[in-house]
């Protein structure tokens, strides 16, 4: 009788490992469904959710209170390789690296230059386009060239390449959050020169009923890439292999022809890894003529 006690416990001991172990292999097979369901780490299965801006055309834009534009309508295509649908949000450029970073987005679109400073903030995929530097000023204004602004007022937006150029010739730059208010500083008088994305500075000249006008214009020193949080390998190894995909379908092509047209390829210039090409331009049918993938489909939340 005296071991009776001592058997129920061993009996309550071992209905506890088991039930212990059973949990442990409960949530081990939570997670494994976790990672099935979201392999790529994102806030809510299914939807990638990007930080982009609202002010800055024909890169990324607003209009008619959807986003679009090259950077935008070429994630989409991306997104679509990957079964995935884009959830765009509108924030500032100063802040969407580290915004990226911690999470609060999934990837960044913003024709980011991809630049040793910020591979220490964010990861970078595979560069999807080039771009320039563009030199706008007040119509009539002396300035014709980068070379002139030493001692000028000059206004570029916060932690922009265009930031970082100016920094680096020491220029002193008038800083501010967003292109619209670089814009304002010109029309109002209080800059005299905003150093710009080249298509950007353009768009903005072509609007501004001949108030502005670009100066001058030069190639940019790195490519743009989308951005996702630093060690995020498989949203990033996912996005570059969906882009090698919209690149090889001609999706990349006929985007470029859509928001940029006329503007020449760099020779030395190779969109996604550079293992597939892109089709030329007369090989793609027109956008008119084609369905573009567009971020329209998706609204800002």
């Amino acid at each position: 009788m005296r071991f009776l006690p001592a058997l129920t416990r061993a009996a309550a001991l071992g209905a506890a490992t088991i039930l212990a172990a059973t949990a442990l292999t409960a949530c081990g097979d939570d997670s494994s469904s976790d990672a099935t369901a979201n392999p790529y780490g994102l806030a809510r299965s299914g939807v990638l959710r990007a930080g982009t801006l609202t002010d800055a055309p024909p890169n990324v834009y607003l209009k008619d209170g959807k986003f679009t534009g090259f950077d935008n309508d070429l994630l989409t295509a991306v997104a679509g390789k990957l079964g995935l649908t884009v959830e765009f949000v509108g924030t500032d450029f100063s802040a969407l690296l580290s915004q990226v970073n911690n999470r609060k987005f999934d990837v960044g679109s913003s024709s980011i230059t991809i630049t040793e400073a910020r591979r220490k903030t964010v990861d970078f995929g595979n560069g999807y386009d080039f771009g320039y530097f563009g030199l706008d000023v007040p119509t009539g204004s002396p300035i014709t060239g980068f070379d002139q602004l030493a001692g000028k007022r000059v206004v570029v937006v916060q932690g922009t390449v265009q930031d970082d150029y100016a920094t680096g010739k020491q220029l002193n730059p008038v800083r501010v959050p967003d292109y619209n208010g670089a814009l304002n500083q010109l029309k109002a008088g209080t800059a005299d020169a905003w150093i710009a994305p080249a298509e950007i500075g353009e768009k903005s000249a072509t609007d501004s009923n001949g108030k502005i006008t670009v100066a001058a214009k030069q190639l940019s020193p790195a490519p743009t890439a989308y951005a996702v949080a630093k060690g995020n390998d498989k949203l990033r190894e996912a996005l570059n292999k969906a882009l090698d995909e919209v690149i090889a379908d001609g999706t990349w092509t006929r985007l470029q022809a859509q928001y940029y047209p006329g503007r020449p390829i760099p020779a030395d210039f190779t969109p996604g890894s550079g293992t597939v090409k892109a089709p030329s331009a007369s090989a793609v049918p027109s956008a008119s003529a084609t369905a573009v993938p567009s971020a329209s489909a998706s609204t800002a939340s």
